[in-house]
């Protein structure tokens, strides 16, 4: 069953959540500033809105991929925000990374509008959503995150109800740590590796199905070896979570050094320019290569 849907945002996440669900036969409405995104989506089907409001007038389910909380509050109940256009009783799936709090004053804020919202954070990038394989992590009440189940249906093979609102966005922090440290991990194996003159390359098929197997592993440490920097995640974002994560484990009083190391070294590499680069581009920590990047 296709349902009708309003993407706001249309960056290189919400591109490909858009054009996932228009592959999956899906109607969309897509709204975001730049009109060369927008343009991209309605080249494989989609409606162009002229404001968030227009996009979720004609829309029963309201997905937002922005990069903060604030841009989000804007994009929802700002001037022209979905707040304005969208009926009493839309769902507002919000599959941005944001701090737990913040969604919780939305989520409280858009029930008083008579709108329904659940934190849907994801993890596996681009790539995933292409392919309908996220895994996502919902909060919310448990009716509306079983209805956003019928869009996200669509873009996720793995989709996990967390909790109230905030719990998604909880869990996608906890995930970020794991990334973070995952990605540090990799990148110093994989630079041991070239030092010592084995063959990185070989080391995800050397290790795979032992311990130290992962996904990260086997997708990373070739990217990792040969300086594949294309980019389908951002430094910067990792920066932005790890922030999120350190203010979570200040306010529940957990004690963090590794996560807090990983989050100087992320911001050393954002600061030496490197921000918008891959996640790959962490690997120029330890090799200092970094006039190799293409920018």
């Amino acid at each position: 069953m296709s349902e009708r849907i309003a993407l706001i945002g249309a960056g290189a996440m919400g591109g490909a959540i858009g054009t996932r669900l228009l592959e999956t036969g899906n109607a969309l409405n897509v709204f975001d500033l730049d009109p060369e995104r927008v343009q991209q989506l309605v080249d494989h089907g989609a409606m162009s809105a002229k404001s968030a409001a227009g996009a979720a007038f004609q829309s029963d389910f309201v997905i937002v991929s922005l990069n903060s909380s604030r841009i989000v509050e804007l994009a929802v109940f700002g001037e022209g925000g979905v707040a304005e256009g969208a009926r009493p009783g839309t769902l507002i799936i919000d599959m941005s990374s944001i701090e737990p709090d913040a969604t919780r004053k939305l989520a409280a804020r858009a029930k008083e509008q008579g709108l329904a919202w659940v934190d849907s954070p994801l993890s596996g990038g681009a790539p995933k959503a292409l392919v309908g394989e996220l895994t996502l992590m919902a909060g919310g009440e448990a009716d509306d995150v079983a209805r956003a189940h019928n869009v996200l249906r669509h873009v996720a093979s793995n989709y996990t109800h967390m909790g109230p609102s905030g719990a998604g966005q909880t869990t996608k922090l906890i995930n970020q740590v794991l990334c973070g440290l995952g990605f540090l991990a990799v990148a110093e194996a994989t630079q041991l590796a070239l030092d010592a003159g084995v063959d990185a390359e070989k080391i995800p098929v050397a290790l795979k199905g032992g311990r130290a197997d992962s996904a990260l592993l086997q997708e990373y440490l070739p990217r990792f070896a040969t300086k594949d920097y294309r980019r389908t995640g951002r430094i910067d974002n990792m920066v932005k979570d790890l922030n999120a994560v350190n203010d979570l484990a200040r306010q529940t009083g957990t004690s963090m050094p590794m996560t807090a190391l990983c989050g100087e070294i992320h911001r050393m590499l954002t600061a030496a320019g490197l921000g918008g680069e891959d996640q790959a581009a962490v690997m120029e920590f330890f090799n200092g290569a970094k006039e190799e990047i293409s920018q």
